[in-house]
């Protein structure tokens, strides 16, 4: 090859370089979907959530992604949410999606909640068997982590287009903790459940809005 089509090559690799970086920013840094805030009033508010399978509208039909109820009733497609700080938040999470599994059973257990413990279908528990975790919800900056026990493979009736209603299987995981100082602080999924990307990753794991977002502690 001679040395002016190596330069060309270089130069159209790097452009096609960039434009794959200006496009992961575009596309996943730069969307913040709206905020949900908790119910309730300080010091005691209540979160709920439900993770799906597939979303089911535009962009991404197909990716997995965690929704929030308003205030208002109404499920919103958005991971940042906004309670009050020095609080108890009690989280319930209808959980949608099937086992996908851990690959560390170190996420098993429910970590950083009151108690040490979780609801999962009405009783309280203290670890989760890794096979049957579907998804994770996890705020490493307090410490909090808890597994989501998954529906099973042969379950009827499974949601397939969010927002699920309860009268699709899942299953009800609830658990409380506590909130700190005034702060932004990340949450997500541990579980690399984002299916046709390399190891799990990418796509909804690394996108505010889908399996991943902000705790805004006012």
């Amino acid at each position: 090859m001679s040395r002016p089509a190596r330069v060309l090559a270089v130069g159209v690799g790097v452009v096609f370089g960039v434009a794959l970086i200006v496009y992961y920013i575009v596309s996943y840094l730069t969307i913040t979907p709206p905020g949900v805030a908790a119910t309730g009033s300080k010091p005691r508010v209540h979160l709920t959530l439900q993770t799906v399978a597939s979303f089911g509208h535009a962009p991404h039909a197909d990716w997995v992604s965690y929704l929030a109820r308003n205030p208002s009733g109404k499920w919103v497609h958005s991971t940042v949410l906004r309670v009050p700080s020095y609080s108890t938040v009690t989280v319930t999470i209808y959980q949608f999606d099937t086992a996908t599994g851990l690959r560390n059973p170190f996420w098993g257990e429910p970590r950083g909640t009151i108690g040490g413990t979780m609801n999962v279908d009405g009783k309280t528990l203290n670890v989760l068997d890794p096979d049957l975790a579907s998804h994770t919800f996890a705020i490493p900056d307090l410490g909090v982590a808890v597994p989501l026990k998954g529906v099973a493979d042969d379950a009827k009736n499974q949601c397939s287009v969010a927002p699920c209603t309860l009268s699709e299987a899942h299953t009800t995981v609830t658990f409380s903790f506590k909130t700190g100082k005034p702060g932004k602080l990340r949450w997500q999924c541990f579980v690399p459940c984002a299916a046709g990307f390399p190891l799990g990753f990418g796509g909804p794991m690394q996108s505010v809005g889908w399996m991943d977002g902000y705790l805004m502690v006012q």
